[in-house]
């Protein structure tokens, strides 16, 4: 009756997975549905949890909701203290801890199922593939987080990380088929995957951080589906399936966004930002400034008004000035929406979370390939912290590493506005020819601060 009962239960939490998914597609139901999805893993828990075949214990009852109460404050705490400019770390940390669980249940169940070879394949590898993601995603966060701020590439590290992968399928091969199943194989195996998964991100650069997080991601999925397979467990095989394959498909649609294949990705070793580049043919020339005052005249007289927030926007954590803005321009009867990009931050989905805190209307926001032919249309574009999403190089430019890149084309515009600290180059180490056009001018410092100063002049006009 208990196994009935459950596998209603796994039945009913894997729609609540799937109708989840499909609800985070849209911003104005991507809330709903993240709640949608952890009531379906709420109740599959606690089903797995009573429903359990055999007896069990009081003191086993106390360990397991010991450690969800521990896992559920952190976590929470964790989560509701930290900085949107710190949410891609948060992300791949919590990744992080997903392949780090697939990988303990295969150190666990391994010595349970020697006289299994089925059962030991798929619990190698979840351990390999959750190991690798676990070191990986660790990476990731040292990386965003500034602990490892430059690329660090080992004497041809392509093939010394070529040769450790296929020493991993041969080990993990070697294992199976030799039934040699003893700690010593088991645990070498394992310090071989978390190498791996280390000097897998190691060499790649900060601005492919976010491509590599989302690939880490669907390797936790991955691991998690084999987890499924292992106990016949069908959320797991079901969540596992879906974060593997919505891992793989947002990889794929960032590398299509930044017109480059994987395999360059994680071998080209792009932006790292210790390697000349490129400077663009139109680097060159004659930078126009403008203060707060005047732009806020020209704001004033605008009829329609596109920004395009960067990730500067989130350092500065500028996003409620930019809404009380928005606010004053539309009382003005000025039009005003943000054009985003896909890889625009440091994760999918950055500025539409970060504009989403201050409340901004969700159809204000504008993805790429709707928002390019507006251009030529808009009075003004203000640019706040972004930088090689809106660099004309990358269609001019055949020399430059973002030569072909898809790009908000803000230099169609009437009039551009780039608000930034200075002009160093962004991640992919090269200088924007847009800061030099003759349309284009530079309102230079803290975003936070100099908007707070262009809403107080508009405030003025009043």
């Amino acid at each position: 009756m208990n196994l009935d009962i459950i596998h209603i239960i796994y039945l009913f939490a894997s729609v609540t997975f799937i109708l989840g998914l499909k609800m985070l597609s849209n911003p104005k139901t991507a809330r709903n549905g993240n709640i949608l999805a952890a009531a379906g893993m709420i109740v599959a828990i606690l089903g797995t949890i009573f429903l359990h075949e055999g007896e069990v214990n009081s003191l086993i009852y106390g360990l397991i909701f010991g450690a969800i109460g521990l896992g559920t404050g952190v976590g929470w705490l964790t989560a509701k203290r930290v900085q949107m400019t710190k949410m891609p770390e948060l992300v791949s940390l919590f990744n992080g801890m997903g392949g780090a669980c697939a990988a303990l249940i295969g150190l666990v169940e391994f010595h349970h199922n020697l006289d299994n070879p089925t059962n030991i394949a798929i619990i190698l590898a979840g351990m390999v593939i959750g190991s690798v993601s676990f070191s990986g995603s660790i990476i990731a966060w040292a990386k965003l987080n500034g602990s490892l701020k430059n690329a660090i590439r080992l004497p041809k590290y392509n093939i010394l990380n070529t040769l450790i992968l296929i020493g991993l399928f041969a080990y993990s091969a070697f294992i199976v088929w030799s039934g040699t199943h003893n700690e010593t194989h088991l645990y070498g195996l394992f310090t071989a995957a978390i190498l791996y998964g280390i000097l897998f991100v190691i060499p790649i650069g900060g601005a492919d951080m976010p491509v590599v997080i989302s690939l880490l991601n669907s390797f936790t999925g991955l691991a998690a589906a084999f987890g499924g397979f292992l106990y016949g467990n069908q959320v797991m095989l079901t969540g596992g399936i879906l974060v593997g394959s919505a891992g793989t498909l947002l990889t794929l649609v960032m590398c299509e966004a930044m017109n480059r294949p994987l395999f360059n990705v994680i071998f080209g070793a792009f932006g790292e930002g210790d390697s000349p580049q490129s400077s663009g043919s139109g680097s060159q020339g004659t930078v126009k400034e403008v203060g707060p005052s005047d732009l806020a005249v020209q704001m004033n007289y605008s009829n329609k008004i596109l920004i395009v927030p960067g990730y500067g926007l989130a350092v500065a954590q500028a996003q409620h000035v930019i809404k009380e803005l928005e606010q004053l321009l539309e009382d003005r009867g000025v039009e005003v929406a943000y054009a985003i990009h896909p890889v625009a931050g440091r994760m999918p989905g950055h500025m539409n979370v970060l504009l989403a805190e201050s409340n901004v209307d969700y159809d204000k926001l504008k993805e790429m390939e709707d928002v390019n032919p507006e251009f030529s249309q808009t009075d003004l574009v203000l640019v706040v912290g972004a930088n090689d999403v809106v660099n004309p190089a990358a269609k001019t430019d055949p020399t430059s590493p973002i030569f072909g890149m898809p790009i908000l084309e803000v230099e169609n515009a009437k009039h551009v506005v780039v608000n930034k600290r200075s002009m160093n180059a962004g991640y992919a180490g090269i200088q924007n020819e847009l800061f030099f056009r003759d349309k284009t001018s530079m309102l230079f410092g803290d975003a936070k601060k100099v908007l707070t100063e262009l809403v107080n002049e508009l405030k003025a006009l009043d």
